[in-house]
Formats: C-alpha cells, sequence, structure tokens
C-alpha cells in the first residue's frame, strides 16, 4: 500500500504543494493581481487569494492517477484512503493557516468541495477549472458595500469573508463534509466506483 501511495498515487505532491503555497504567502501573499470584471473593468485581488489553487491542482493530479483493476479488485478501500489523505490535506492546512492567514484553509475547504462534486460528476480537469472559476466570480461579482461605504461580501461569496466570519467557517465546513460525502458515492455511470 505505501508503494501504491507514493509511486501510483503520488500524494508526495501534496505537501510539496502545501509548503509552496506557504512560500507564495509569504513572499508574494500581498501583491496585487488584476483580475478581469465579468460586468466590465477590472478589480485587484491578492495573490494569496488564489494560492488555494496550487494545493487543489496537487490533490487533483493525485486522485487522477489510478489503476483501475488493482483498485477494483483490492481488499482494503483505496477510495476511503483517499479521503483521509484529503481531510489530512485540509487539517495540515489548517496548522499552515496559522502561519499564513486562517482565510486560506476555509478557502481551501470549500474548493476542496467544489472539486470533488464536480470531479464526480464530471472529471478533474473540470472539477480544477471550476475551482478557477468560482474564485474569479466571487472576486468579481461577491464584492457588495454597507451603506457606510464599507466593503463586504455577498452572502454566497464564501471566499471574500474575513477569517474571524463564523458563518463562513461553517458553511465552509458543511460544504467539505458535502464534498467528502459525495466523493465517497457513485455519482456518475462514467466513472467507477472503488
Amino acid at each position: 500500500m505505501k508503494l501504491y501511495f507514493s509511486v501510483v498515487r503520488r500524494w508526495w505532491t501534496v505537501p510539496a504543494a502545501l509548503a509552496l503555497l506557504t512560500l507564495v504567502c509569504w513572499g508574494l501573499g500581498a501583491t496585487e493581481v488584476p483580475v478581469p470584471g465579468f460586468i466590465g473593468g477590472m478589480v485587484s485581488m491578492r495573490v494569496r487569494y488564489f494560492t488555494p489553487l496550487l494545493v487543489i491542482g496537487a490533490v487533483l493530479y493525485c486522485l487522477e492517477r489510478r489503476l483501475e483493476a488493482p483498485e477494483n479488485t483490492a481488499v482494503v478501500r483505496v477510495k476511503r484512503w483517499d479521503l483521509a489523505v484529503v481531510t489530512a490535506t485540509a487539517a495540515l492546512c489548517h496548522l499552515l493557516g496559522l502561519i499564513v492567514g486562517m482565510d486560506i484553509p476555509r478557502n481551501l475547504m470549500v474548493l476542496l468541495a467544489v472539486a470533488l462534486i464536480v470531479r464526480q460528476l464530471s472529471n478533474e480537469a473540470a472539477a480544477g477549472a471550476t475551482c478557477l472559476l468560482l474564485l474569479l466570480v466571487s472576486a468579481t461579482l461577491g464584492r457588495a458595500y454597507q451603506p457606510t461605504g464599507q466593503p463586504t461580501a455577498q452572502w454566497w461569496a464564501l471566499t471574500l469573508y474575513p477569517p474571524e466570519n463564523l458563518s463562513a467557517w461553517v458553511a465552509a465546513a458543511i460544504l467539505f463534509g458535502l464534498g467528502l460525502l459525495a466523493s465517497g458515492r457513485r455519482l456518475s455511470p462514467m466513472r467507477s466506483s472503488t
């Protein structure tokens, strides 16, 4: 099993992506990048807002690497191990959140949930693209302003909420649980169950 996870699945890429996320947040995290608006114009977002995509890409890469016949006949359910590693990834990101900011692990949970659900319905490429699209839509259409002129987030734009917002954390945890649940089930007839 050890060889399967290190050679076939290559789960070692996820800690490498988490290390890269930390380095990018430290080095370039405060740098503003322009993001094209969907209704015209440009908005700017910090680079750190997009760093969870590094980990999402690594997780999707590992989940895509599979050997159908051994997984279908294995005594040990590989899918359970995969879900355990995805959960451990979120937990490790929470530890790193103490260093890089707690909005990063919350956003990672939201994006992992979206990626796992879309992956079950389609494939890994569509899951990664959906996560990027979610970040772009939230950045451009998810901003709102209070009557005082203070910027805030629309109710649905969880990735824009401040790190201390409890309702965003609860929603992210629920979405993450739903993503794990959906990933454990066979939703698409085109994908084989393991």
